[in-house]
């Protein structure tokens, strides 16, 4: 199905230079890009790649448009952010082509009489629907998934299949939990006595606002007492681990296997790259940014970039670089005898 260039720029904005009634019946990258096709430009590097494009059109940025029309031949939509327009672009090529799940409860379906279910929702084989729970209009719950009792699934979200939503637990509008995530398990709370752990009862819940996205087995763990919270516009990616009683911040992500300690307090539009750590308790201010690897082992209370790994080397000069941080309060040592030597002989020497 194709659509007008003319349209795209009507419904999301930019400024068109070419045939407005040129139409494009999908989106592509930069370096497959034919006829058909409309693509973007979001690096300034790949002007070149962009200029020789064989794409219908391409979005691009006013400081790139004029090197790229010098030799690009195709419309262009002028915006000042070419991957966020992409993005919608792309989003409404795909709505175009989604098979929506028709409104209605699977006859393998489980849903309890207390459940609220409305009417436009889809439930698909095998899900679980417990007391109390309620499902919201335009929600779609999967195949084989979980809603546990007197939780709530808000208007428009979608639950792939095989996805666990716990007792109690709530989310807003719009959000997306794809499959294997687990919302709402208990958190890793126990007391020790005598050399044997005592369970300490998870008894909050999991608190999610509007437009929020849980990747393919992620896990959020419910509070112990009070509750775990992820705010609006939160997007965590797939295997992560937010701990008990942890609370983030509005427009926040998170890439893979990040993991997050029990009691966090991360602030709104921060970043974390995969495999990124963070220790129970700590604070993280608003816009933090955390590299990949990272282990945050200390609050940050002040906005920016922070990273803490060694930077990857042969091992055998890993190794040698380990072995010299192993020695450095030896040496820092000797570096102070070695100081307080010198002082003494630049003193002897002034006295005489």
């Amino acid at each position: 199905m194709g659509t007008r260039l003319g349209d795209l720029v009507e419904r999301f904005g930019g400024q068109l230079v070419g045939d407005p009634n040129l139409e494009v019946q999908g989106i592509a990258p930069l370096d497959s890009a034919g006829a058909s096709h409309i693509s973007f430009l979001s690096n300034s590097k790949l002007r070149a790649l962009a200029a020789q494009s064989g794409a219908a059109a391409l979005i691009v940025a006013p400081l790139d448009d004029q090197t790229v029309a010098a030799t690009y031949e195709g419309a262009r939509i002028v915006t000042t952010n070419p991957y966020a327009y992409f993005a919608r672009v792309a989003q409404y090529f795909a709505d175009l082509d989604a098979i929506v799940p028709a409104p209605g409860i699977h006859p393998s379906a489980v849903v309890h009489e207390s459940a609220q279910v409305d009417p436009s929702a889809h439930v698909g084989p095998n899900a679980v629907i417990e007391a109390g729970a309620i499902v919201g209009a335009g929600v779609v719950i999967g195949a084989g998934c979980f809603v546990g009792r007197d939780a709530e699934i808000g208007a428009g979200t979608e639950l792939f299949a095989n996805v666990t939503f716990h007792a109690g637990c709530k989310i807003g509008k719009r959000g997306i939990l794809h499959s294997g995530a687990v919302i709402g398990t208990d958190g890793f709370g126990f007391a020790r006595e005598n050399g044997v752990y005592i369970k300490i009862p998870q008894t909050g819940r999991v608190l999610m606002g509007d437009d929020v996205d849980i990747g393919a087995n992620t896990t959020v763990d419910r509070g112990a007492l009070a509750d775990t919270v992820i705010e609006d516009g939160v997007k965590l990616d797939n295997q992560i681990q937010i701990g008990h009683n942890c609370h983030i911040g509005a427009n926040t992500a998170m890439a893979g296997c990040v993991g997050v300690a029990g009691s966090a307090r991360i602030g709104k539009n921060c970043t974390f790259g995969g495999a990124a750590m963070v220790l129970g308790h700590l604070e993280i201010a608003d816009n933090v940014h955390i590299s990949s690897g990272t282990m945050v082992s200390r609050s940050v209370l002040e906005p920016g970039q922070y990273t803490g790994f060694y930077p990857m080397a042969k091992n055998a000069e890993w190794e040698k670089s380990a072995a010299i941080v192993r020695n450095l309060n030896t040496m820092r040592e000797k570096m102070r005898t070695l100081e307080k030597q010198i002082k003494q002989l630049t003193e002897a020497t002034e006295q005489k």
